[in-house]
């Protein structure tokens, strides 16, 4: 069994892209989605329409999914039209390249340390950090992983966090943040003037919801699950930290279809050059990543992932706001 480094250099082999197939999986899911919104302006039928709202919104879901590979490295390697497209694709997703590669990369690195690993994720207290701290600090904290924080996180996440936040503190570095904003919401300015309010609710509102919701709780439960690990910042390593600090999502296919096998993040932390296409042949040849930590979109599961607040020391465990009473 391959451990460390080893394991690391094992899954290079994977990292390979198939760059007919990169292009066939952007232009597919553009089209795809394009046509969704097209067909939810000429459908009548309500349940139609929202079914249709529902479905924009998950293939959405997969072009945020897929957007966040390219910024890896993971897919569209070295092909200027690649890049040109997906910094466009990032500003109309509310995900501008400036802000999202410099956090999310961080996080790549800081993952599930006990200090530090707050930028680009959720923040994490220990017990007793926690229960020293005033009543107004602990709130904003159990804001910024309160579930409604992220079943709004059209607002919350991307609109305030992702674009107004990075490009008031420094307007020269995410100048793309605040162009993100502003065509956003010229997007919503011109259709509410010439639309339907209705058009506007299901064409963009509903799917961008979608998005950010999916985007925000998979990014949340994927490193907030009951048996992750947080270790102190002398004993974290790469390793250790995407095979015991990383879940995957089991899921059904048409959900890792629309999820971009995101679930398989145990993998995506150890090697994140690797196409999110790849994820699964990975996971079905390598015996050292077929037995990782495990979490699901049950109720039971989604239940037991966004009541744990704190972690524990002693217990050496993320544990809810009941166990420190």
């Amino acid at each position: 069994m391959l451990e460390g480094k080893e394991l690391i250099a094992a899954t290079n082999v994977y990292a390979e892209e198939h760059k007919g197939k990169s292009w066939w999986v952007v232009l597919s899911t553009m089209v795809l989605f394009a046509a969704t919104e097209v067909a939810i302006c000429y459908t009548s039928n309500l349940w139609g329409i929202i079914g249709l709202s529902i479905l924009a919104g998950l293939l959405l879901v997969r072009l945020f999914v897929i957007y966040h590979d390219h910024q890896h490295g993971a897919i569209l390697r070295g092909s200027k039209m690649g890049a040109a497209l997906m910094w466009v694709w990032g500003v109309v997703t509310l995900a501008a390249n400036s802000v999202w590669k410099d956090s999310h990369n961080y996080h790549h690195q800081n993952n599930s340390k006990l200090r530090g690993a707050h930028i680009g994720s959720y923040p994490i207290m220990t017990k007793d950090k926690y229960l020293k701290k005033d009543r107004d600090t602990r709130a904003k904290y159990l804001f910024m992983r309160h579930p409604l924080t992220m079943f709004f996180g059209y607002f919350f996440v991307f609109l305030l966090g992702m674009c107004f936040v990075p490009a008031k503190k420094d307007i020269k570095k995410h100048y793309d943040c605040l162009i993100s904003l502003l065509v956003h919401i010229a997007l919503l300015a011109v259709l509410f003037t010439f639309c339907p309010w209705q058009l506007v609710l299901f064409t963009v509102i509903i799917p961008f919801s979608i998005m950010a919701l999916v985007a925000a709780y998979f990014f949340y439960a994927q490193h907030n699950f009951p048996g992750v690990a947080f270790v102190k910042n002398s004993e974290w390593t790469y390793v250790g930290a995407a095979l015991n600090s990383t879940s995957y999502m089991k899921m059904s296919f048409v959900m890792h279809w629309f999820t971009a096998n995101i679930g398989y993040h145990h993998i995506h932390h150890l090697n994140a050059r690797i196409p999110f296409y790849r994820l699964p042949e990975v996971m079905r040849e390598m015996e050292e990543l077929q037995n990782p930590r495990c979490t699901s979109l049950s109720p039971l599961e989604i239940w037991r992932c966004l009541r744990l607040k704190v972690w524990d020391a002693e217990a050496n465990a993320l544990v809810p706001l009941s166990a420190l009473k």
